[in-house]
């Protein structure tokens, strides 16, 4: 597979949420071999789709040539080494109900890779309907 550019979306609204940023970045930078390309600055925002605490977020670009699926565990297990627990929940009509964490890693983009399955959609569903992450994008 050749080295695509990886989008990725980090947020956190609980605890030291600067210091979460910092350590999601750290093990990132490890886990992608220190490829990262581009950071956007922090933007602190409303929670979206709930209520509670402001999140900071950020967009970090790396190079990287793994498969969509394995970038997806390498987010999922450092999200889960920074205390997240909790599992995606729905609502009757299937919507995502969302809640307060400790750190949150989206793929927002991965080169020109197009993915939908269960467990994972790229590019990201959401970008259209979270201004924020046009906005930080165009901060890279």
């Amino acid at each position: 597979m050749k080295r695509s550019e990886l989008v990725l979306l980090l947020g956190t609204n609980l605890g030291e949420r600067e210091e979460n940023l910092c350590l999601a970045l750290n093990m990132l930078d490890k886990a992608f071999g220190g490829r990262r390309l581009r950071i956007s600055p922090v933007l602190e925002t409303e929670a979206c789709g709930f209520d509670g605490p402001p999140f900071l977020n950020m967009v970090v670009v790396y190079s990287s040539a793994r498969q969509p699926g394995t970038i997806l565990n390498i987010c999922k297990r450092i999200e889960r080494s920074m205390g997240r627990t909790d599992a995606p929940e729905y609502d009757a009509e299937g919507r995502r109900i969302y809640h307060d964490r400790i750190i949150d890693i989206d793929i927002l983009f991965y080169g020109e890779h197009s993915v939908n399955t269960p467990s994972l959609t790229i590019p990201h569903p959401q970008v259209e309907s979270r201004p924020f992450v046009k906005d930080l994008l165009q901060m890279l």
